[in-house]
Order: structure tokens, then C-alpha cells, then sequence
């Protein structure tokens, strides 16, 4: 009877997958795209899946096939206002969160526009490290100019 509580404890454990996400909000507001990934069980492959928001009008899942997301990694570019242009390796998508439309391109774009960041995993977890440039605060912009 101990064995067989023992193994169903071990199977338990061994059923125990994971799901994790990281996001990019866009100029602080309601529009966002968001990388997930899940895990069913632990040491099985993960499903990989951007969501595309923009609350409340709509939000979006888009399942993102063929993209290893053990090492993922994915750069974010900005063609315009709410237009974005993604690249995984070969694969190339773009999205806007007007609408929250998704879709792939068949070949490279000529130009991907502005490197927002990149989703990548750090550690074993998944998440958005922004590459945008940032505004100097006002403080340290007056403490950099010539005397």
C-alpha cells in the first residue's frame, strides 16, 4: 500500500507542466502583444501563442507553429501606430491591434521598421526586454547641459 501511494505521488508530480508569459504594453495603455507558452506536462514541448489586445474591443489568440520555444526568441519591430512586424528565425509575422489581425508572411519584409524588444527566455523563463530608446528624464538632462 506504501509503494502504491508512493508511485501515484511521483506520477502526480510528474504531471505538473507549466505556462508561462511575458508582455509588451504598448505606450503604457490598453494595447498590448503578449508571448505565452505552455508546457502540459514537465519535459514536454511547448505550445507557443501571441496575444494580441487591445481592450475592450478585442483580444486575440494566434498559435505560433514550428516556433521552438525553448530558445525562443522573437524581435518586435514598429512599422507604424499600432503596427507591428515580428521575427522568430525564418519567420516573419506582422500585427495590428486595431483590430487584433495576425498573419504570416510568406517572405522577409525589405524593411521591419523601429526595434521595440525582444521576447526571449533568461533563465529558463520566458520574457520582453525593451530595446526602445528612452526619453532623458528632465533632471538629468539639465544636470548633462554645459555650464
Amino acid at each position: 500500500m506504501k509503494a502504491l501511494f508512493l508511485l501515484a505521488a511521483l506520477l502526480g508530480l510528474t504531471a505538473c507542466g507549466d505556462i508561462q508569459y511575458a508582455a509588451y504594453h504598448i505606450n503604457g495603455g490598453n494595447h498590448s502583444l503578449s508571448l505565452t507558452r505552455e508546457q502540459a506536462y514537465a519535459g514536454s514541448e511547448w505550445d507557443t501563442a501571441l496575444v494580441v489586445a487591445r481592450y475592450p474591443d478585442c483580444q486575440r489568440r494566434y498559435p505560433l507553429k514550428g516556433v521552438v520555444s525553448d530558445r525562443i526568441k522573437m524581435d518586435v519591430y514598429r512599422t507604424g501606430p499600432g503596427v507591428f512586424i515580428l521575427n522568430a528565425g525564418k519567420r516573419w509575422y506582422v500585427t495590428e491591434t486595431a483590430t487584433c489581425r495576425f498573419e504570416q508572411y510568406k517572405e522577409a519584409p525589405p524593411e521591419p521598421g523601429e526595434l521595440m524588444g525582444v521576447f526571449q527566455i533568461k533563465d529558463g523563463q520566458l520574457q520582453f526586454v525593451d530595446k526602445a530608446p528612452k526619453a532623458p528624464a528632465a533632471g538629468a538632462a539639465k544636470a548633462a547641459a554645459p555650464q
